[in-house]
């Protein structure tokens, strides 16, 4: 089964997070949880990362938007990684 654009985007951060030793799970979406939650949730070095996984020119919604708004506020790292940005997320972990 061929996986679409943001689940490659998702490959490529699992594989960047399992590389730095990073704990993380992506949250199940069943409507039980809170809506905008972040794609992925991780832990690196004692910090927390809320990180929102896009594809091309997707954008994130108002929620998506609150939910990082509040990971930020919280002092944790609230990313938007697609593609082209991933150095972003290498970036981020490195500098924990």
């Amino acid at each position: 089964m061929s996986r679409g654009p943001e689940g490659k985007v998702k490959d490529a951060v699992r594989k960047i997070l399992e590389t730095t030793g990073a704990y993380w799970f992506m949250p199940y979406q069943a409507g039980m949880g809170r809506s905008g939650i972040p794609d992925v949730i991780a832990c690196h070095k004692g910090h927390f990362l809320g990180i929102e996984c896009k594809a091309g020119k997707g954008k994130t919604t108002a929620l998506q938007d609150r939910e990082l708004a509040g990971i930020a506020a919280a002092g944790g790292a609230a990313l938007i990684i697609n593609e082209t940005n991933l150095q972003l997320l290498k970036d981020t972990l490195d500098n924990l």
